[in-house]
């Protein structure tokens, strides 16, 4: 489990134990939030920043996955490493004026549900 310090509306209060489950949601949550806020032809500054840092997000799960200590079964890592590839190729090609952050929004969202344990991906 992580120590996680939330924030309330004193600036940060006392510390709370959160599984890692809980720590990826948020993070999907915050730039999957980046993304449906944005121009989704990524033709303005929030728009690259948002696809920018899905990219960042997906490189570090990809990064992850590849360790020899990643407990998850090989297929759940290689359908994972798959999307993670998908998802940063789409986003250079958004940023290349090619594409939507529509499809970038699905994934993360499937990927969400199935860290609520709501829906496999």
């Amino acid at each position: 489990m992580n120590a996680v310090t939330p924030h309330n509306e004193y600036g940060y209060g006392a510390q709370v134990l959160r599984g890692s489950r809980d720590a990826e949601y948020d993070v999907f949550s915050r730039v999957t939030r980046m993304l449906r806020q944005a121009d989704p032809e990524g033709r303005s500054s929030d728009a690259i920043l948002a696809v920018h840092k899905n990219n960042e997000l997906w490189t570090i799960l990809a990064a992850d996955l590849a360790q020899p200590g990643n407990g998850l079964p090989d297929e759940v890592k290689a359908g994972l490493l798959s999307l993670a590839m998908f998802s940063v190729r789409h986003g250079h090609g958004i940023m290349n004026g090619k594409g939507s952050t529509q499809v970038l929004i699905d994934i993360n969202l499937s990927v969400m549900k199935g860290l609520r344990g709501e829906v496999g991906i």
